[in-house]
Formats: structure tokens, C-alpha cells, sequence
């Protein structure tokens, strides 16, 4: 931090800057009211800035992209939509030399302020050298970037202390690209920065989410807090391998901060122009917003930049004013409401103006309007699933796996468990004779068909084996770290299962095999159905209702291994009475996951399993823990020294075959 900073007050400029300092103007109406009348003011939620002064700064051409009209249209917009004056108009000041110290160097300081003083040659003979940083320079340059950087303290000044619950600092030149040590990128002082700055040193406001989704990296917002964990930065833009503008890997999904800011700094880079409201809503529901709750700001500011707007030929990309009012209703659940929206860049005037009035509806509590249905692009899924596995070293509630990329290419590609439910399918087949159970359901045949599996035998068999599973150990071996290549010859699957196949078959029992992993391109759950998990469930229950229950077996034995247990158990509750009469063991190798429970209140079902099962898990399991309990509801729990799941089961076999055999004794066969 730069500058001296001490107690509740700043000397500015030789000013002495107090805080909530409040100045009163009495009303000087002509009309007299009775003194039985209460006077009530208009209580507004909603504030803005704005002023004229900013639109001093103004290119010699007229032909600057950065050009003054973008906040008079703006306003414009605003007032013709007669939503101004549900606003409330919040006094603008410039920024006072110790505020943007907070940031800034003093010699940067004292650089914009000579600018005032330029003369028309001098102006014109520095021509190139602003023109080398993106910026140009009239003698109105310097109040006009005074008032932005103050519009924007005041702004969020308003809010903090509770006068508002909403802003919209409509300000002119931008300020993310300023550093602090340089003016860059049409932006002289960063506002954001300073007034987060500010905020938290004059209020009690102390953690403070920026959200930056200008097209542009806010490259100079960023280094201003890049080891501050009091501020997280967020930014969604353009990179293209650090070759679009600000150029370099700053703002890469790599740059994550340094020391105490490390991890709060979130950068969402898109590889490529033309990205779409779907790509930023994708986004924001994988990325932004779990950090943002995660986080729980106390106050969120929008460094609102609109030239990924659709029609900005600088941004060049498709977000709608329906797009970013949805950004702007989502960023409205962080930190109570607290918002505060300032105006960065965007170059389109329709653009620009039409985007802010639908920022400004949703700021005054109206509800976004509705977008059409949407699938965010191949590169923004990719992008976002990579800024996934980033974020997710500094952030718990981030889940890769939740927003990992599907290839587009469905009608040509097998999934590597299609592959493997196909060689099993094979193996089981050629090795025992074993065929496809037909499901005679759409939906099941389309998410299981060719993973149920029996003997020929399976209906006439006097004891019947079911095992119910998912895949065994896929083993990988990669390239390098770089490439993520695999080394097909290296890899390979272990099979669990092969064991047990075996003995099962040499000592002439039936066999039901059944792999519950559901196909992973099936066709979308109806509406309303119940969730994916269920349906390993409900398959297991088809099977009992249909074929088991029908067959003539005597003897009916469960075997379930990892994920299959809890199927397994959720089949047991919904069948207790079936169970119970034909059922004569139930074998769950558990491994690390919980171990499932019958329900509390079924006492004789509670009964049977406690006697008729074996629960196998390795002697490190969390029910072994000092402050856990194994309960009656949980079965017949037995260790077996091994850690490993996969190899459980291989070294339970032994256990298992004689606990089969024993419960066979005596029972017709």
C-alpha cells in the first residue's frame, strides 16, 4: 500500500476528509405544510453517479473509441426507460490524493495531475508516447478521470455504510488497466481498486468480491490485489494465449495470486472471440458463483465492462443485455445485495446503453428476462473446465468433475465403459456361455442393456448367485504431465470379478451378473423423474420382480460389491418380505465407502440381516473409528487386511466361498 493512511480521516490535497461527514440542505419549497403533516422524503434503495465533467476528456479526432458519449447514452437510456428517477442521484467529487494512494504510486499520482497543465504543443509533440500506453490526453483528461475514480469511491461508499443497497457508477475513463505504478489501456486511475481500497479502510466492510467481465483482462485491478486475501478477483475475458490485449500470461488460469492473495485471484480465460451468453452463464454456475458463496463477500463490485456485448468490434463476442442481466441477478444473492456496478468498457453505443438499462432493471428489482434454451460452446466448456481443476487446489466447493467437456462427436466415439461393458459382455459370453437378460423396458434397456448377464441355467438353477456391481481398477499410464497422452500398451483393466465368475460356474451354481454403472450417453431423464442415482435401484428391482422372484431356484444368494452395496441395500428395503422368505445371504464388500443401514424402523427385516449377512471392509474403515458405532443395522461387519477395494474382494474370496457353503447346508440344491 502506498501513502500514509492513519485514524478515521485523510488529509487530501491540504482537505481534511472526514468520515460520515454529511452535509444538509434545507428545502427552499414554496408550499407550507401543516405541522400535523409528516415530511417524507422519497426512500430510494438504488443510487447512481454521473456527471458531464467526464465528458471532458475527449479525443482531438472524435474518432477514439473511448469516447464521451458512452456515458450520456447510457443515462439517456436509463432516463427514457423512466427508471432515473426511481434512482437516486449520489453527488460526485474527484478522488482525493490519499484515497488514490491506497493503489497508486505518487509519482503515478503526480503524472496524471500534469497532464492539466499541458499545453496544445505539448499535447500533440506526446502524442506517440500515449499512444504507445492506449491512451490520449486533452486537458480535461485529468478531472475527468478524478470524477470517475471519486464516482466510483462514492458509489461504493453509499453502500457500505448502508445508505443504499444498490449503485451504478456511470463513469468515464475506464480504470481496470491502470497499475499501479502506470496509466494503460484508456484507463488513468484504477476506480475499482481504489474505492474497494477506501471502502474498507473508512467501513466495516472487510472481504470484497470484484467481478470483472469487461472482454479486456483487468490486468491493473488484479496486480493491485494479488496478495490481498481480503479482495477475490474474478475475471471472464478474452486471452487467446495471452495475445489478445493486455497481452501476457497475467491473466492466464494460471495466475492464482502470490502468497496470502494466493487462490484469490480467479481468472477465466476464453481461448477465442465469438463467446456467447451460454458460455458466460456456464461460467458463472461452475466457477463464479460457488467461489463467490464460498467466499461470502460482504460487498460485491461489477468492474462492468460491456464490449463483449453483441456488436462491440473491439470485444468481438455475443453476450446479450438478457446476459448480463442474468450475471448481474446472480452476483444480487452475494454479500445481502450489496452491489455496487461500475461502468469499465465497451465501445458500441447501442451496445453499451441497451446492456446497462438491462443491468439498471435488474438493480431495481426487476427479474431478468427469460433466455432461450442454450448449450454453452466447446471452447467455453473446455476453458471452464480447466479453470475447474485450477481452482479447485483453493477452492472446496469447485468440482471438476461436474463440469468436464463432451467431445462433440456422440454418433462417432465409444466411451471407454461402453468399450469395457462390450469386452465384458464378450468375455462372459465366450468364457461361460453367459447371455443377455432382455430388459423390456425403453428405459432400461437403453441405460443397462448388455450389463445383465446369466448362466443359461439361471431360471432352473436350485441356487442362484446375483452380483451386483460396477467396473473393476481402469490402470492408465500417461506420457507426461503435459500431454495427458496414454500409453495404450501400459494399460490395462483389472477385473475383479474373474475369481468369482469362475467359482461360481465350476460349482454349478446360477449366476445373475449385473453392473449397474448407467450408459453415460442414454437419452435425458423424462421430466420430473426421480434423480440418476435411482436408477441402479430400480433396475435391481425389475430383475427381482421379473426374473429372480419367477425363477425356480431354492437358494438365492446377494453378493455386492462398492457402489452395488448401496443398490443392493435400497433393493432389500423395498422388497423386505420377498427377502426375507427366499433370500438366504446377503455378502457386501464395501470397501472405503459407508457402510449401508437398514431402516430403524423395520425390526424383523433388521433381524434377518443381521443374522444372513457378511459386510466386509478393511480394518482402517471409518466405522472402526473411536467415535463411531457398528450397529445391528449395519449386518455382520468383518475386517479383512487389505486396503485397496479392488483387491478386497480377491482376498475376501476364500471368506466368502465358505460363508456361501454355510449358509447352503442342510437347503435342497
Amino acid at each position: 500500500m502506498n501513502g500514509q493512511v492513519a485514524g478515521t480521516s485523510m488529509d487530501v490535497d491540504g482537505e481534511e476528509y472526514q468520515q460520515n461527514q454529511v452535509s444538509i440542505r434545507r428545502s427552499s419549497s414554496p408550499v407550507q405544510r401543516a405541522s400535523s403533516v409528516p415530511h417524507r422524503l422519497p426512500h430510494f434503495t438504488v443510487g447512481y453517479v454521473y456527471s458531464q465533467d467526464m465528458m471532458l476528456h475527449s479525443s482531438a479526432t472524435g474518432e477514439h473509441p473511448e469516447q464521451p458519449e458512452r456515458i450520456s447514452r447510457i443515462r439517456t437510456a436509463i432516463r427514457d426507460a423512466n427508471l432515473l428517477q426511481k434512482m437516486k442521484q449520489i453527488p460526485i467529487r474527484p478522488v482525493k490524493r490519499d484515497e488514490a494512494l491506497l493503489v497508486h504510486s505518487q509519482e503515478h499520482w503526480y503524472k496524471v495531475l500534469a497532464i492539466q497543465s499541458m499545453t496544445p504543443s505539448e499535447i500533440f509533440e506526446s502524442e506517440a508516447y500515449y499512444e504507445s500506453l492506449s491512451l490520449y490526453v486533452t486537458s480535461g483528461t485529468t478531472r475527468a478521470a478524478r470524477l470517475s475514480c471519486g464516482g466510483v469511491i462514492e458509489a461504493c461508499l453509499a453502500v457500505a455504510r448502508g445508505e443504499l443497497k444498490k449503485t451504478f457508477a456511470i463513469v468515464r475513463p475506464p480504470g481496470h488497466h491502470a497499475e499501479p505504478e502506470e496509466h494503460m489501456g484508456f484507463c488513468f486511475f484504477n476506480n475499482v481498486a481504489v474505492a474497494a481500497k477506501v471502502t474498507q479502510f473508512l467501513t466495516p466492510v472487510r472481504k470484497i468480491l470484484i467481478l470483472d467481465w469487461d472482454v479486456h483482462h483487468g490486468n491493473g485491478t488484479q496486480r493491485a490485489f494479488n496478495d490481498d486475501p481480503s479482495v477475490l478477483y474474478i475475471s471472464l475475458h478474452r486471452y487467446e494465449r495471452g495475445q489478445f490485449y493486455p497481452c501476457g500470461p497475467f491473466g492466464s488460469m494460471e495466475s492464482c495470486g502470490e502468497g496470502a492473495g494466493l487462490g484469490y485471484s480467479v481468472n477465466i480465460p476464453w481461448p477465442k472471440k465469438g463467446m456467447t451468453d451460454a458460455d458466460y452463464i456456464h461460467a458463472f454456475q461452475q466457477i463464479v458463483m460457488p467461489i463467490g458463496m464460498e467466499f461470502a463477500p460482504d460487498l460485491v463490485i461489477i468492474s462492468a465492462g460491456f464490449d463483449a456485448a453483441v456488436g462491440d468490434d473491439l470485444g468481438e463476442c455475443l453476450v446479450s443485455p438478457a446476459g448480463y442481466a442474468h450475471m448481474t441477478h446472480m452476483l444480487s444473492g452475494l454479500a445481502g445485495g450489496n452491489l455496487v456496478v461500475a461502468l469499465e468498457g465497451g465501445y458500441n453505443l447501442d451496445s453499451i446503453s441497451n446492456s446497462s438499462l438491462a443491468v439498471a432493471r435488474v438493480l431495481l428489482g426487476e427479474a431478468p428476462p427469460e433466455l432461450p434454451p442454450m448449450v454453452a460452446s466447446e471452447a467455453g466448456t473446455e476453458t471452464v473446465w480447466q479453470v475447474a481443476m485450477e481452482q479447485s487446489k483453493y477452492w472446496k466447493c469447485v468440482n471438476p468433475k461436474a463440469c468436464e467437456p463432451r467431445e462433440e462427436v456422440d454418433e462417432i466415439s465409444f466411451s471407454i465403459p461402453e468399450i469395457l461393458k462390450g469386452h465384458r459382455q464378450h468375455f462372459l459370453y465366450t468364457q461361460y456361455q453367459m447371455l443377455q437378460v432382455p430388459l423390456m423396458t425403453k428405459m432400461f434397456e437403453e441405460r443397462f442393456g448388455s450389463q445383465v448377464m446369466c448362466t443359461n441355467d439361471f431360471l432352473e438353477n436350485p441356487t442362484i448367485i446375483v452380483f451386483v456391481h460396477e467396473f473393476g481398477n481402469l490402470r492408465i499410464e500417461l506420457d507426461g504431465k503435459p500431454t495427458c497422452d496414454v500409453q495404450m500398451e501400459n494399460s490395462y483393466l483389472i477385473d475383479f470379478s474373474k475369481e468369482l465368475i469362475s467359482w461360481v460356474t465350476k460349482e454349478k451354481y446360477g449366476l445373475l451378473d449385473v453392473n449397474v454403472f448407467p450408459r453415460p450417453f442414454a437419452s435425458p431423464l423424462p421430466r420430473g423423474h426421480k434423480h440418476v442415482e435411482s436408477w441402479s435401484r430400480d433396475v435391481l428391482t425389475y430383475l427381482w420382480d421379473n426374473y429372480i422372484q419367477l425363477s425356480g431356484a431354492k437358494n438365492i444368494i446377494f453378493i455386492g460389491h462398492g457402489p452395488g452395496c448401496h443398490a443392493l441395500m435400497e433393493l432389500i428395503e423395498s422388497r423386505p418380505v420377498g427377502m426375507i422368505r427366499y433370500v438366504n445371504t446377503v455378502i457386501q464388500v464395501v470397501g472405503n465407502m459407508n457402510i449401508p443401514l437398514i431402516p430403524k424402523d423395520a425390526d424383523e427385516l433388521r433381524a434377518w440381516y443381521s443374522k444372513n449377512s457378511v459386510v466386509i471392509v478393511h480394518p482402517e474403515h471409518p466405522a472402526f473409528a473411536p467415535e463411531a458405532r457398528i450397529l445391528k443395522r449395519h449386518g455382520r461387519v468383518l475386517q479383512i487386511e487389505e486396503s485397496k477395494p479392488i483387491k478386497l474382494i480377491m482376498k475376501g474370496l476364500p471368506l466368502i466361498q465358505d460363508h456361501i457353503k454355510q449358509s447352503l447346508v442342510g437347503k435342497p440344491q
